[in-house]
């Protein structure tokens, strides 16, 4: 009996093994009970290489199936891709016709020059910032070194309507847009002036620009807490994290380190992550005890940040390294560093997916699988 038992056994080791491996994959994928990974214990395995005619200077992740890619005056296009299949959805022209929007000194057809995107909660829209507007009565195009009294022309916020892939509606805003957030809450847009030192706050139940905030040289980088009461904003031009009551429009400083670019918040919000670009460190910021409480060098030029669903891992793009860096967010760990591109200079990371795309300005998009 026991001779007999162990010839079963045997026999079902042998063909367990002859099961085909993606078949055993299958099998223990669907296993309810198997607990999931967090994102410290995955590591980086690149997927594909998107190109085409795309100069990506950000990505962005819509959270649900959709990732953006948004490609400067040197393209004139923003171009969605699947987050599934990675597929190329649609490419949309940056050209519109001002005047169908109600301005009306403007005539003739006007190009812009998308730089960040941000998605409506509803997830019906994609805001687009454009670096600059070309046409007929611009005449003074923005540019990196700046100020208010440089006198450069004033650029637009976009709308596509992501139900057909059109430009619906647009904001003119102030010099050199950079990042748009939408609110939480889906009642402001804010977006950040880089030559005009300031944050243009539009109500999205009128559609009226009702606030400009002065911020100082420089503004980029915005998040916003998930109960939408306050927003974060990093002055790349100095030291400091600008803390905004969004019920109030009162300011708090953060010091937080020289040249802070791109910002995040840890889910519970307790924490606030931001890159320094001139040192290419990541800092973690204490927003209970306002203190710092870790700084780590992730390369030469770190740039832009995001951060895992779970909120353990971060992942930073060092633009003068051709890196991207994965973090461990409770310490700031370098978990992987993975050689990406020249030049990368945009990240997001899509949960529907599990991956992590990055943006080379050069023209290429690598994404990632988390495995």
């Amino acid at each position: 009996m026991r001779q007999r038992s162990f010839i079963l056994l045997c026999t079902l080791v042998f063909v367990s093994y002859l099961v085909p491996q993606s078949i055993a994959d299958d099998t223990v994928t669907s296993t309810s009970s198997s607990p999931a990974k967090s994102s410290t214990q995955t590591r980086l395995a690149l997927v594909k290489t998107i190109t085409g005619d795309i100069t990506p200077k950000s990505v962005r992740a819509s959270g649900a199936g959709l990732v953006s890619a948004h490609n400067m005056m040197y393209r004139h296009s923003v171009t969605i891709y699947d987050a599934k299949t990675l597929e190329l959805l649609k490419t949309i022209p940056d050209s519109i016709t001002l005047s169908k929007f109600g301005y009306k000194q403007y005539s003739g057809n006007y190009q812009g020059a998308p730089v960040e995107g941000s998605y409506s909660p509803d997830g019906k829209y994609l805001y687009v910032t454009n670096y600059a507007m070309y046409g007929k009565g611009f005449n003074r195009e923005g540019h990196d070194t700046c100020s208010p009294a440089s006198k450069f022309d004033r650029s637009f916020l976009y709308r596509i309507n992501l139900s057909n892939y059109e430009i619906d509606a647009v904001y003119q805003v102030g010099v050199v847009p950079k990042v748009v957030e939408v609110t939480p809450d889906n009642k402001y847009l804010l977006v950040t002036n880089w030559c005009s030192y300031d944050l243009t706050v539009i109500s999205i139940e009128t559609q009226k620009v009702i606030k400009s905030l002065s911020i100082g040289a420089y503004p980029r980088g915005i998040v916003v807490s998930k109960d939408s009461t306050t927003a974060y904003v990093a002055q790349m031009g100095g030291t400091t994290i600008h803390q905004i009551d969004l019920r109030t429009f009162a300011k708090k400083l953060i010091p937080i380190g020289v040249n802070p670019r791109a910002i995040v918040l840890s889910p519970d919000n307790s924490k606030l992550y931001a890159t320094l670009n001139q040192s290419g460190k990541v800092t973690a910021y204490d927003l209970v005890k306002r203190k710092t409480i870790a700084t780590v060098t992730t390369g030469k030029a770190a740039r832009s940040l995001t951060i895992s669903s779970d909120g353990t891992a971060l992942f930073v793009v060092n633009f003068e390294s051709g890196t991207v860096s994965k973090l461990n967010a409770s310490n700031l760990k370098i978990l992987q560093t993975v050689k990406v591109c020249t030049q990368p200079i945009g990240v997001t990371y899509d949960a529907t997916m599990n991956r992590t795309w990055v943006a080379c300005y050069l023209g290429q998009i690598k994404v990632f699988d988390n495995l």
